[in-house]
């Protein structure tokens, strides 16, 4: 009856495959989750390729992924999902910011046109469903895995997740702007009290300044919105395509220093939350 979550992407924007990426990795945005035998999947980042492979070696035949949203760094592994070619595979695939662009299913298979795709959505041979929801809702996804909503503050609308399972919770906070003095409400009654917060840290304080309006926050930020809800960790997470390891190395000293509670994430680090 675990509750386990696995990092297979942990970049922002854009992956980046250099050897100034290896210590934390350059794969985008793509979390596995696991709840007594049901799998989660957040987010579509190229990090799903890897992870794809990984259900074809343990035979894993159905998961629902759930798609903060559509922007090109959190959808551009699903072509490459490689269970979804699988006709013994399902997949449910949601999102909560597009009901009123066409839904889920439109963009993907946008995604996979002519002339910028060559193979069609129609070529996956797996059930794939589509279901959009409003960011706000709460649902359930079985087996007492419970999922609650918040609208983020993101250009084209986010969605931020918490997931719910046998007393234990974890949030799931990217891609999302705060503004500075003045906490995100949604935000707070997302993750309070939360086991694990996974949030957009793109920039540091410093560098926010001349970003703002990118629809991004800050390690920092992560902080204080953690320790004014009584999140026990929180995981610094979408790092920025230029903050290569040694800069991210100095990330994680300074956030540990400034409170114990946080880890920076890598590409495969693992929580277990039960």
């Amino acid at each position: 009856m675990a509750f386990k979550i696995k990092f297979w992407g942990v970049r922002g924007s854009i992956a980046c495959p250099t050897p100034r990426h290896i210590a934390f990795g350059g794969n985008t945005s793509c979390i596995e989750v696991a709840m007594g035998g049901e799998r989660v999947i957040l987010d579509c980042g190229t990090g799903l390729r890897e992870l794809g492979h990984w259900f074809l070696k343990k035979n894993v035949r159905r998961a629902s992924i759930l798609l903060t949203h559509t922007h090109w760094d959190h959808i551009n592994g699903f072509p490459f999902f490689s269970p979804a070619f699988r006709k013994d595979r399902n997949f449910t695939i949601m999102a909560g910011h597009l009901n009123e662009k066409g839904g889920i299913q439109r963009i993907l298979a946008g995604q996979m046109s002519q002339p910028t795709f060559p193979v069609p959505i129609d070529m996956m041979g797996s059930k794939l469903e589509f279901e959009d929801f409003r960011f706000g809702d709460s649902f359930s996804l079985g087996k007492g895995i419970r999922v609650i909503t918040k609208p983020l503050n993101h250009p084209d609308g986010a969605t931020g997740y918490r997931i719910e399972y046998r007393g234990k919770s974890m949030c799931y906070i990217t891609d999302t702007e705060h503004v500075v003095g003045k906490p995100d409400e949604n935000v707070l009654a997302l993750i309070e009290g939360a086991d694990l917060v996974i949030y957009d840290s793109t920039y540091t304080d410093k560098e926010f300044a001349n970003r703002v309006g990118w629809g991004h926050s800050t390690w920092q930020e992560g902080v204080r919105l953690s320790q004014a809800a009584n999140v026990k960790t929180l995981a610094i997470f979408h790092h920025d395509p230029d903050h290569e390891d040694l800069f991210m190395e100095q990330v994680e000293r300074l956030a540990r220093m400034t409170w114990q509670g946080t880890v920076v994430a890598r590409e495969h680090t693992r929580f277990n939350l039960l």
